[in-house]
């Protein structure tokens, strides 16, 4: 009965969407597109389900049901999955092919796990480990997800360290010509069969003493040639060193390979590398952000797609770093319109470095993986869930949208003349002409005009400039927006928290004071060419193989 409403559900949402897009998915320029006549974009927003720990099981299926797992994902507006997996369940015969889950579950006494998984997930629990790894590929495939294969460690076990002989070619557990094998093994595997299987990220977090620049291109090379060799229908990705924050020797040595329009490189972000609190939050988010351009984000000036396969946050919300970080990225995020994983989807594991049952806190899901830890982290992120530009956008002309970072709201219209913060899908789209004046794109008789700090900004009609402030940028961050009040004070675009109506103030933290927080006086003018009335996409691909794998 289950089956059967989900089919009938899946197929009114095809009758009633008809933004969708094809797979295969390729590149065009610095874009993922998909495989129409023209090359629509296709923004990977994907969460991070680990399959790698100790037990080479997907975590969380001994707590609630594979397809409720899945259906949880679609719903929080994720498209795709990064799925981990350890190089040995694709090289170790006797790892992957014999050994079941009860058995990988009993090795590490995880008795309560096997209890789980005769409640919840039973036909898995007697399956080899590879077999099972299949089933969620298929699962998520039968709930519109598109999967990202990532070959996230060699041994079993949570990642990462420097000296842990999983970080570089010639450490004890990184055999170039094995891994290379186990590359091959999982894309042939999923050739053909598996449409969801959009990509595969080639190694996580290439770290450690070994690595250097001519074995990256040596060996990278040969893994990415490999894959696409036994399925030239994948995205390749490709991560580069130091945990996967160094790209910038891409920067004066190309990457080059035998096959066009399916490259694309991956980065990772996170707060905990650095503090955010030690200094004036403003410089350190200018700081960090110029330095993700310089190793990384010059890529997209260069046409090349980049993929920030893992960033993430705390979802408890008590994390003042993660905090100030998150704010920070999502102005990033917005303003390149990345692709991203999120990690993760994980509420607690099997087993994590000895623990069992170990509590995930940046999970988005909770202990029991029943309910969403953080929904108002996840509402903050849904504006960007969303492409702002890119191929095949309904509107041609770009426009600027004020963006809010810290809420992942938009400046939109409260009445003819306020503004207050918003929905994205609906924000009014604005133009800063050469004399600073910030006048509405649509409606160009109205500009943008400051009064008294602490008062609401307002919208006047514009008559040659004269009633209109000027407006400029200020901070390191880039992301105060002043003027000058009718008093002749400098002011700043503020929230009035209360109401979410849009404010002055008086500029907070420009120079020195690490304890002041600036992030309410954040927006970022973001260009876009997306309708203000876009439906969010909906994945459609090849509906026949998946319905006849949910009838199976």
């Amino acid at each position: 009965m289950e089956r059967v409403l989900f089919i009938s559900t899946f197929l009114l949402l095809l009758s009633i969407i008809n933004f969708t897009f094809s797979l295969p998915l390729s590149t065009n320029s610095r874009w993922i597109v998909d495989d129409s006549n023209h090359g629509r974009r296709v923004k990977l927003t994907c969460i991070n389900w680990p399959s790698h720990l100790e037990t080479a099981v997907a975590e969380g299926l001994s707590k609630q049901p594979l397809d409720s797992i899945a259906d949880k994902i679609f719903s929080m507006g994720f498209n795709c999955v990064r799925l981990t997996w350890p190089l040995y369940l694709a090289t170790d015969e006797s790892f992957s092919g014999v050994m079941t889950v009860r058995q990988s579950l009993r090795k590490f006494r995880l008795f309560e796990a096997v209890s789980g998984f005769q409640v919840n997930n039973p036909s898995i629990l007697d399956l080899p480990l590879i077999k099972a790894f299949q089933e969620v590929v298929t699962c998520l495939g039968n709930h519109g997800l598109m999967v990202i294969l990532d070959n996230h460690i060699s041994q079993p076990g949570w990642c990462c360290n420097a000296n842990d002989g999983n970080g570089f070619f010639g450490d004890k557990h990184l055999n170039p010509q094995v891994w290379i094998k186990g590359l091959k093994k999982m894309a042939s595997m999923f050739a053909n069969v598996s449409s969801n299987v959009v990509g595969m990220s080639l190694r996580n977090e290439l770290r450690g003493p070994k690595q250097n620049i001519n074995d990256w291109y040596k060996y990278m090379r040969e893994g990415a040639e490999a894959v696409h060799s036994v399925n030239p229908d994948i995205l390749v990705i490709v991560s580069g060193l130091n945990y996967e924050t160094d790209l910038s020797f891409l920067r004066e040595r190309a990457f080059e390979v035998s096959f066009r329009r399916k490259l694309v490189f991956e980065i990772h972000w996170y707060g905990f590398w650095n503090s955010w609190e030690g200094e004036n939050l403003n410089k350190i988010c200018g700081r960090e952000t110029e330095n993700i351009m310089k190793m990384s984000g010059f890529l997209l000036e260069k046409g090349i797609p980049l993929f920030v396969s893992e960033f993430g946050v705390d979802q408890r919300g008590n994390n003042a770093n993660d905090n100030m970080f998150l704010s920070c990225f999502m102005a990033l995020a917005a303003d390149l319109d990345l692709d991203w994983a999120l990690w993760t989807v994980v509420g607690s594991y099997y087993v994590r470095e000895k623990t069992i049952e170990y509590d995930e806190t940046y999970g988005v899901l909770d202990w029991n993986w029943s309910s969403i830890r953080n929904s108002t982290m996840l509402q903050m992120i849904s504006s960007i869930q969303s492409p702002f530009r890119g191929p095949g956008l309904m509107e041609t002309h770009p426009k600027k949208i004020m963006f809010h970072p810290s809420t992942g709201l938009c400046v939109v219209r409260k009445s003819l003349f306020q503004l207050k913060l918003g929905s994205c899908d609906k924000p009014e789209s604005w133009r800063l002409t050469s004399h600073r004046v910030l006048s509405l794109r649509e409606e160009e008789i109205f500009c943008l005009k400051a009064y008294e700090k602490g008062k609401s900004v307002k919208l006047r009609v514009f008559f040659f400039g004269l009633y209109c402030s000027k407006w400029k940028l200020k901070s390191e961050s880039k992301m105060q927006i002043s003027s000058v009040s009718r008093s002749g004070n400098s002011v700043c675009l503020d929230v009035d928290s209360e109401n979410n109506n849009i404010v002055t103030n008086s500029c907070k933290c420009l120079k020195g004071n690490s304890s002041c927080d600036p992030r309410s006086q954040w927006f970022k003018l973001v260009t876009s060419t997306r309708s203000r009335f876009k439906p969010k996409p909906f994945l459609q691909f090849s509906p026949k193989k998946t319905f006849l794998s949910l009838i199976r």
